[in-house]
């Protein structure tokens, strides 16, 4: 066998298999979307497609270092000036280490079209998000019968017996909806669908009053929705904003105004939190 062939093969078909899970993983839905939904593309997961992507971006590295031991006698020929002189900063390795510049620092600035491949992928996801929903709060698929039936007001017996009714396999309120899923073949979604009916649960990601914690999809959301859920004028909202110093407009996203005000979207919900208690305990 010919290790130098195996070595670019090896190269070839891995790259040829990273570009798919690359294109896979750009279009995934956001992990909680995924999870809740038990999304799947060719029956695989998108942990599965994840852990494959890596798995195979090790073995394009190892045969990426294998493929330059072999051919180091060329990469050093590129390497040399017309004086045949070994030079590293040559005319090619400057141009090449140039547009590695170009991208690292467009994508961190988020300058076109860096940030337009990076828009484009979040709008994909978004809209998989709108196809497939979301969960009423982080990894609520992991959550037990019991735990989630609290979280969402719903009366646990009720929900029991719809699980029942519905002819559901499970051994009882401490099982999580993933499991009760899994063993049904449903997604954690389709075990929500069931027992929703043993409440009246308010909108996705409100609760009237603010929550503790950041809501499912909080940097996308625009400040003005966020007040229109929470029953918050947004006016007031923004001028005590003003008074800790951040500046805000009702069709900002959290994101959005987290990046203006040079802080983390946490920071902005930490200051909401405080601001929407002080308003809604006024009345």
């Amino acid at each position: 066998m010919n290790i130098r062939k195996i070595t670019s093969m090896t190269m070839f078909t891995s790259f040829i298999l990273l570009v798919i899970t690359s294109v896979v993983l750009y279009i995934v839905p956001q992990g909680r979307v995924a999870y809740w939904a038990d999304w799947h593309l060719w029956g695989l997961t998108k942990s599965e497609w994840s852990n494959l992507h890596i798995n195979l971006g090790f073995l394009f590295l190892f045969a990426g270092l294998l493929h330059l031991f072999f051919n180091w006698s060329v990469i050093k020929a590129y390497m040399k000036n017309r004086a045949k002189e070994l030079k590293v900063f040559t005319p090619s390795f400057n141009v090449a280490m140039l547009l590695c510049i170009v991208v690292g620092f467009g994508t961190y600035f988020e300058v076109p079209p860096m940030s337009t491949v990076i828009n484009f992928g979040e709008s994909i996801k978004d809209s998989a998000e709108k196809k497939y929903g979301s969960p009423p709060y982080g990894h609520a698929e992991l959550s037990t019968v019991k735990l989630f039936a609290k979280k969402q007001g719903l009366d646990l017996d009720t929900a029991v017996k719809l699980l029942k009714d519905a002819n559901i396999q499970f051994q009882g309120s401490d099982d999580t909806l993933a499991s009760i899923a899994s063993a049904n073949g449903l997604a954690p979604q389709g075990v929500y669908d069931i027992i929703k009916a043993a409440g009246k649960p308010e909108k996705s990601g409100s609760t009237g009053t603010f929550p503790d914690s950041p809501m499912t999809g909080f940097g996308k959301m625009f400040l003005a929705d966020l007040c229109s859920d929470y029953t918050l004028k947004l006016s007031s909202v923004i001028k005590h904003l003003e008074k800790e110093n951040i500046t805000a407009k009702g069709d900002m996203t959290i994101k959005e105004i987290a990046s203006a005000n040079n802080t983390a979207p946490m920071a902005i919900f930490d200051v909401l939190h405080g601001i929407a208690n002080e308003m809604q305990n006024k009345h």
